[in-house]
């Protein structure tokens, strides 16, 4: 699990002056759950993170943006001419995969967006023909 993200939220809500449980009922999630999301235990907060960064008042990006001073040496941790060249492309490929992820992300948010209004009138419809 990614410890980071867990940990950047931490961060923000702390922040924010909200405790666990606080956050946890803005989610409608326990707290234990919540403090699993925190601790890395578990990947649940890709459910919830359009509400957490709404809670927040955060961006998506704050919350999955790469460490900084993120580097990543090569298999061998070796030193070698084509090492930094590796070290370079392997940034490159996480910061490209990041940029991947937040973009799947932001689609399906803009999906589940579409889908809970759709619901929201067919449910006035509904009540309208009551």
């Amino acid at each position: 699990m990614n410890t980071t993200i867990g940990k950047r939220i931490r961060t923000y809500r702390e922040e924010k002056g909200f405790s666990q449980e606080e956050l946890a009922e803005k989610l409608h999630i326990s707290r234990s759950t919540y403090q699993r999301i925190e601790n890395g235990e578990t990947n649940s907060w890709i459910n919830h993170i359009e509400k957490i960064c709404t809670s927040l008042e955060v961006n998506l990006d704050d919350i999955l943006k790469p460490e900084e001073g993120y580097v990543q040496v090569n298999r061998e941790n070796t030193s070698n001419e084509n090492s930094s060249n590796n070290m370079i492309q392997n940034q490159t490929n996480h910061y490209h995969s990041s940029d991947k992820l937040i973009e799947s992300f932001q689609d399906q948010i803009a999906l589940l967006k579409e889908e809970n209004q759709r619901l929201r009138e067919e449910n006035h419809l509904l009540k309208s023909q009551k």
